[in-house]
């Protein structure tokens, strides 16, 4: 079974800063398509930012172009999601999603083709 655990959510102002991770203990995912998708009341999970393998350009969702960036480090076996310039319309739950399959990019942003989530952390900005 394949665990993904998030951390680092919280609160904070608007145009403030937030990083959050995703650590997957005991596996490599250098090669894994894994993303980050959040969600909030009453809306579909949205795709927000992801890469098909270590080290290639990210998919992203357009209102998170400039604002933020993916990185992972496979020493740590740890995704992480550096946030900032954060909107209100930013508040959700995140969820770290991977699957050991190297998907298309016409279905990188598709909840359903990921096979392992994580139970979400809460980013909230307000004032």
């Amino acid at each position: 079974q394949v665990q993904l655990v998030e951390s680092g959510g919280g609160l904070v102002p608007p145009g403030g800063s937030l990083r959050i991770s995703c650590k997957i203990p005991g596996r490599t995912f250098n090669t894994w398509t894994m993303a980050w998708f959040r969600q909030v009341p009453g809306k579909e999970r949205e795709f927000v930012i992801g890469n098909r393998r270590n080290g290639e350009n990210p998919a992203y969702t357009s209102s998170v172009k400039g604002r933020f960036t993916l990185s992972r480090v496979s020493a740590e076996n740890a995704m992480y999601l550096q946030m900032n310039n954060l909107r209100p319309d930013d508040t959700a739950v995140y969820y770290c999603a991977a699957t050991s399959r190297r998907l298309i990019t016409s279905t990188q942003r598709l909840s359903s083709e990921y096979d392992y989530w994580g139970r979400g952390t809460q980013v909230t900005v307000s004032s």
